[in-house]
């Protein structure tokens, strides 16, 4: 069988080897249409050669072997099977970014958008932290050029972790602080910027204060507005980028780069109608 892809599904975090295809398998796991359903997801065709993957796993601690478990199940795809989950739950964390062949954002009814290929925004010239750090000395470590005015951006963190943040950092500058903070590191982040009116959140008032802190505060860098189950409740037409309007897409960096999937020059009216 030569129609096999291996499928990195964010946010739960799952790889799965499958016969479907990418428009297949984003239908078999739908909800279904209607609108109580928040089945919204992003799924990456990972880089494969001669039926392999292309790339190599990053270290998990020695407590599973993620290559051989991934050979496995695109051999039970080869066996006739339709799905067969190779990783769970971690997979973002060891799975480079450069293995990131095609990315598509799901809706609930199975519709897919197809991302423009990704681009990398900046190469990181230095990894040196420390503690407070003002927004301009980020930028200043990690080869940025710095700012005379900030404003609270709004980012939906959707891996490692999902979250909804506010930051005077940009989305270059964000990727390098979360990254190298100390005591909280990520090894590798997956967001978009939002709109600002995108947030309907019941508790507004949490979101206008923190912008009041940030504001007020220029040594501020970010200040988390709620996490867990934030991706899905956040519309696609709230990214930035979504109407060519603004810089935005998907972002995702680790310690030495950042890299945006821009949205398609013409999002589809079907997109739009769908759920």
């Amino acid at each position: 069988m030569s129609n096999v892809n291996l499928v990195l599904s964010l946010p739960n975090g799952v790889i799965t080897a499958t016969s479907l295809g990418i428009p297949g398998l984003a239908w078999h796991r739908s909800p279904g249409t209607s609108g109580k359903f928040h089945g919204h997801s992003i799924q990456i065709d990972l880089a494969l050669k001669d039926g392999y993957p292309d790339f190599k796993y990053l270290d998990e601690g020695g407590w599973r072997d993620t290559a051989a478990d991934t050979h496995m199940a695109l051999d039970a795809i080869r066996t006739g099977k339709r799905t067969k989950t190779a990783l769970s739950n971690s997979a973002f964390n060891c799975t480079p970014l450069s293995a990131y062949e095609h990315v598509y954002l799901a809706k609930s009814s199975g519709v897919l958008l197809e991302m423009q290929k990704g681009e990398r925004l900046i190469q990181f010239k230095a990894h040196a932290s420390a503690e407070n750090l003002s927004p301009n000395q980020v930028a200043e470590i990690a080869g940025l050029p710095q700012m005379d005015v900030r404003r609270p951006r709004f980012y939906l963190v959707i891996g490692p972790i999902e979250m909804l943040v506010l930051s005077n950092l940009t989305p270059s500058e964000y990727v390098w602080y979360a990254t190298h903070r100390s005591g909280k590191v990520f090894r590798k982040v997956l967001f978009a910027e939002l709109s600002h009116h995108t947030a309907d959140l019941a508790a507004r008032e949490i979101f206008e204060d923190a912008i009041k802190v940030l504001s007020e505060t220029p040594m501020k860098k970010t200040k988390t507005i709620k996490t867990g189950e934030c991706f899905a409740r956040m519309p696609y037409s709230g990214w930035k980028g979504y109407r060519e309007d603004a810089e935005g897409g998907l972002y995702a960096g680790d310690r030495e780069a950042v890299y945006l999937w821009r949205f398609p020059k013409e999002i589809p009216h079907a997109w739009d109608r769908a759920n």
